[in-house]
């Protein structure tokens, strides 16, 4: 399914202590927001609106850095009419479905996405939920304490997912006056049906400082690191031009091949597979098979990336190394860089090309063909 996505980032986060707005600080290594906005760009969101305070654009151009399908729209004086500036922002492209996510809530992983959009069809609205598991007290007048009863009640998290015209809608009619806790009530005001999917502990919300010193911990504990390698080789043969990590490169010969030949493109995407014990290419995408003769080789690199994100991993790096006497690599280096760090949803600091020669020696030497090795770094739930 097809779907978009808001980030409300937008609050001051003053019960975070210091540190600045928190959703600008840093988490094991990369800005709060940025954790939710990758994610959703590793789900397959064609575009995410983050709703920011007025005057952090700066914060936040450094804060997504090198990635793509994604813009920005200002808050407003409540979290309702920041909310309401993000759906309007996105209107241009007529949506269909559109997920609200709280950037406080960094662990969002695309089960949770997939989730919601399947329970969809069926209600206008979908909201994860947990149990309300603790005992409940009430602080009466004068500071007595008494306990609540807990039965059928519900822990509601984020992301949230609704049609969009329905939830556009019912944030327009919602009163000024009021401030909603979420957007399900919104919805539920408007009479729209929201049905519940199971939450996740891990969807927490940073609110106190003692919230950031928990989720460091958490980043690092739950996560493991997988290296994978890859090799792909393929022959020169006639033509005008050479597809090499997603880049068209002018040439008196081409790459021969069952897809477009792209070796760089093929020995990354094998190298994530590796990374996550998934087989090879072939496995995927035999060469057998005629659906993928001449396919662009960029969509064997997002299946992979897919299969990574789909088990709540995410690739850290990748590094390739181009092997060939001609064409010249380094005037289009960083236009590589560029293809496979907007590919993989990585920031271009993330993504090395580099290319050498075997000093017109062997079948790279006498340019009878073009070699690719790549190694790709992920991080994997544990």
């Amino acid at each position: 399914m097809d779907f978009f996505a808001i980030i409300a980032a937008a609050g001051s986060g003053e019960r975070a202590g210091a540190g600045g707005p928190k959703q600008w600080r840093n988490l094991a290594g990369k800005p709060v927001a940025r954790w939710s906005m990758e994610a959703f760009l590793r789900a397959g969101a064609r575009h995410v609106v983050a709703v920011i305070p007025p005057g952090d654009e700066s914060l936040a151009e450094v804060a997504f850095a090198g990635l793509e399908r994604w813009s920005l729209a200002p808050g407003g004086a409540t979290r309702a009419r920041s909310t309401l500036a993000g759906l309007e922002a996105l209107a241009p492209h007529a949506p269909d479905y559109v997920l609200i996510h709280d950037a406080a809530r960094p662990f969002l992983i695309n089960r949770h996405i997939k989730d919601l959009l399947a329970a969809l069809p069926g209600a206008e609205g979908a909201v994860p939920v947990l149990p309300a598991v603790d005992t409940l007290k009430r602080r009466a007048a004068g500071g007595a304490l008494a306990t609540a009863d807990r039965t059928g009640l519900l822990r509601a998290q984020t992301p949230q997912a609704f049609h969009y015209h329905s939830i556009v809608a019912a944030y327009r009619a919602w009163p000024a006056q009021e401030t909603p806790t979420d957007d399900a009530q919104v919805m539920e005001r408007a009479g729209g049906a929201v049905t519940v999917v199971d939450g996740d502990p891990m969807l927490m919300k940073l609110t106190y400082p003692e919230d950031f010193a928990m989720a460091d911990r958490l980043a690092g504990a739950r996560r493991t690191t997988r290296i994978g390698q890859g090799f792909d080789a393929h022959r020169f043969g006639p033509g005008d031009a050479v597809m090499l990590c997603g880049v068209r490169i002018d040439h008196d010969r081409s790459l021969i091949g069952h897809s477009d030949a792209d070796a760089g493109l093929h020995a990354l995407t094998d190298a994530l597979l590796g990374a996550i014990g998934e087989g090879d290419i072939g496995d995927h995408f035999p060469p057998s098979d005629p659906q993928w003769r001449g396919v662009a080789s960029s969509v064997f690199l997002t299946h992979a990336a897919d299969l990574i994100a789909a088990r709540g991993g995410r690739i850290v790096n990748v590094d390739l190394t181009l092997i060939c006497e001609r064409p010249r690599i380094k005037p289009h280096r960083e236009a590589m860089r560029a293809r496979v760090a907007e590919l993989l949803g990585l920031s271009l600091s993330d993504v090395s090309v580099k290319a050498t020669t075997t000093e017109a020696m062997g079948f790279t030497g006498r340019e009878e063909g073009l070699a690719a090795q790549a190694v790709a770094s992920v991080e994997l739930p544990a």
